[in-house]
């Protein structure tokens, strides 16, 4: 049997973060950008009621609280993200975290590097 998907998600919302793996990095800061994806089965028979899908205004707000602290490595970040939305989504079947770091300091002329990771409920 078919089974129909919902997917919520939150793309490239922008902060200003302390983390790096360069100490200055944590000091000065880099930009960000973090896109998540939460896939849950739909039985939304109330299209029209927020109470029978996920808020992305919810992701907004776990993202900004793990982008906050100082951290050496953008794995972290994700890592912790995603753990949040599974502890707090457990009907999610696939949950996409990714952090794209705008200018890393390795000299390159307009580069990004993005990390993800991917949550899939078997």
């Amino acid at each position: 049997m078919a089974t129909i998907l919902q997917t919520v998600s939150l793309k490239e919302a922008r902060f200003y973060a302390p983390i790096g793996y360069y100490e200055e990095e944590q000091i000065l800061g880099n930009e960000f950008f973090v896109s998540i994806d939460v896939s849950f089965p739909f039985h939304n028979t109330e299209t029209e009621d927020l109470r029978n899908t996920l808020n992305y205004e919810e992701l907004y707000q776990i993202t900004a609280r793990v982008m906050q602290p100082k951290r050496k490595l953008l794995e972290s970040a994700a890592a912790e993200i995603l753990e949040q939305i599974r502890l707090g989504v457990p009907h999610a079947v696939m949950i996409e975290v990714v952090i794209r770091k705008s200018n890393p300091p390795f000299g390159g002329d307009l580069s990004y590097s993005h990390v993800g990771l991917k949550y899939l409920n078997d």
